[in-house]
C-alpha cells in the first residue's frame, strides 16, 4: 500500500439469512487509517483504492475477519475463580487481565465444580456480510499515520 488513507464507511452487518445483526444506523460509522490494523483485514481490502460515495457488498470469510475458532481459548476454571459474583449463569462476560492483555471471556457452561469459559472473539469463526457505503475516504495526515487512527 503506497499511502495510508482515512476512510469513514456506513456499514450492515448480516448474518448468513441475510438479516440484519448489527449497522452503524443508530450510532457511529467506521473510523480507519488504512494499514494502522484497527480494521479488520476484510474491510481493508475492500475499501482499498475506493472512494467517498461507493457502495459495496462484501463477504468476509473468518480468515478475513475474527479468525477461526480455536478450541484452546475454551477452558474450564474453578468456580472459586469467580468469587464475589453472586450468581453465574451462560453467557455472562468477564475480562480478564493476564499479563499485558485484557480479554473478554464468555460463559458457556459448567461442569460440577467447574465453569467453562471460551476466549474467542464472538464472531471468531464465521463468514461476515457487509454492505458497506463510503462516507469519506482521503489521504492520511502525519498525524493520523502516527497514531494509527482519524483525528475526526
Amino acid at each position: 500500500m503506497s499511502e495510508q488513507r482515512v476512510y469513514t464507511l456506513a456499514y450492515q452487518l448480516k448474518n448468513k439469512a441475510g438479516e440484519v445483526v448489527d449497522n452503524s444506523a443508530n450510532g457511529e460509522p467506521l473510523h480507519f487509517v488504512s494499514g494502522a490494523g484497527q480494521m479488520i483485514q476484510g474491510i481493508e481490502k475492500a475499501v482499498e483504492g475506493r472512494e467517498a460515495g461507493e457502495c459495496l457488498e462484501v463477504t468476509i470469510p473468518p480468515e478475513m475477519a475474527y479468525g477461526e475458532h480455536q478450541q484452546d481459548l475454551v477452558r474450564r476454571m474453578p468456580r472459586s475463580m469467580f468469587q464475589g459474583t453472586e450468581e453465574l449463569h451462560e453467557g455472562m462476560k468477564f475480562q480478564t487481565n493476564s499479563g499485558d492483555n485484557a480479554q473478554i471471556v464468555k460463559i458457556i457452561g459448567f461442569e460440577d465444580d467447574q465453569v467453562v469459559i471460551d476466549a474467542n472473539h464472538p464472531l471468531a469463526g464465521f463468514t461476515l456480510y457487509f454492505d458497506l457505503e463510503i462516507l469519506e475516504a482521503r489521504e492520511a495526515t502525519e498525524e493520523e499515520v502516527a497514531q494509527g487512527m482519524p483525528m475526526t
